[in-house]
């Protein structure tokens, strides 16, 4: 996490609390679209290697958010988790609480584990946004064991790679955008061989790549950050090609050791760079109709106007305006 950022995570005996206040570099309405949107959810509340599924999510009092957690490197069946999430009073953009439970596919709790009870507050400073959690247990054994189980660095680590993967990404993007003029370009994710893919392109098309290739190794050294994986060092983060007629090809490796998990489909994404804000979102509405959101376009903490979807026919999508 950036070290200018409030972050704070207190264990209170006494109360039976975790307290944890966190402060994002993003606005308010981006801040709690990540807390309510089920597509946005999926991508970070469960700790790795653990991922999240949302069956469904009716965001209202009185509504549930009913989910999966699941080992996506292990075939065991106990280690996949049913909970949900009972939502108890909701105040837009301001508040919300509710009572989370491990339970089966079927949202019938699992009377002999330990129930939370969440409460988060969003309050707007700036640019930045502050969000405090309170998670309430009822008894000192049950939040021992959630401590035991690295509540603590579970969330802090995805949140935190999360975070790092995609500023590092699109500050990469920007950097090699210079002006705003329109362009195609496709987007595609290796497990780890997007140099020797990129390399086989290369010598097809004879181009050169622009701005040479950026390594996870380039990421500056944070110590407020988890420290690289060896393995992931030099695999490529940002790479793009020319191919034919200013079409770009771009790519990165997605490695298992950052939680990413690759199948047929959605390693290859169609990417839109329209030269303004009202043509990408022209954009945006029309391709989507029908299909399914990923991310909701929308103003991002690095600067674009960006969203990604799978359009009606199951071709993925991102939308992304850069300012120069």
């Amino acid at each position: 996490m950036n070290p200018n950022l409030k972050f704070d995570f207190i264990v209170n005996k006494e109360k039976n609390t975790v307290n944890v206040e966190r402060e994002f570099a993003a606005n308010l309405e981006l801040v709690w679209e990540a807390w309510t949107n089920p597509e946005i959810l999926d991508l970070w509340w469960a700790p790795k290697p653990y991922k999240t599924r949302t069956k469904s999510m009716d965001f209202r009092e009185g509504g549930m958010w009913l989910y999966e957690m699941y080992n996506a490197e292990s075939k065991n069946p106990q280690e996949c988790h049913w909970c949900k999430n009972d939502y108890i009073k909701i105040v837009h953009q301001s508040m919300f609480s509710g009572l989370d439970a491990f339970c089966d596919e079927n949202g019938i709790v699992n009377e002999a584990m330990p129930r939370t009870q969440w409460t988060n507050e969003f309050n707007e400073n700036g640019e930045n946004t502050f969000v405090t959690i309170t998670a309430k247990y009822e008894s000192l054994s049950d939040l021992e064991k959630i401590i035991e189980m690295g509540f603590k660095e579970g969330f802090t680590m995805a949140m935190e790679n999360l975070d790092q993967y995609i500023q590092a990404q699109f500050k990469l993007r920007k950097q090699n955008k210079s002006n705003n003029m329109a362009r195609v370009s496709t987007y595609v994710n290796f497990q780890g061989n997007t140099e020797e893919a990129f390399n086989f392109y290369k010598s097809v098309f004879k181009t050169d790549f622009i701005n040479g290739i950026k390594r996870f190794e380039d990421l500056p050294t944070d110590p407020n950050h988890p420290p690289i994986a060896e393995p992931v060092k030099k695999m490529v983060l940002h790479i793009e090609l020319p191919l034919l007629g200013g079409y770009i090809l771009m790519g990165t490796d997605a490695p298992k050791e950052m939680g990413f998990t690759l199948t047929q489909g959605n390693n290859m994404h169609i990417q839109l760079e329209p030269d303004s804000k009202e043509e990408a979102q022209r954009l945006f509405d029309e391709l989507s109709s029908d299909g399914k959101v990923e991310m909701p376009i929308q103003d991002m903490f690095w600067g674009a106007y960006y969203g990604s979807f799978t359009d009606k026919y199951g071709i993925n999508w991102m939308i992304n305006y850069q300012e120069k």
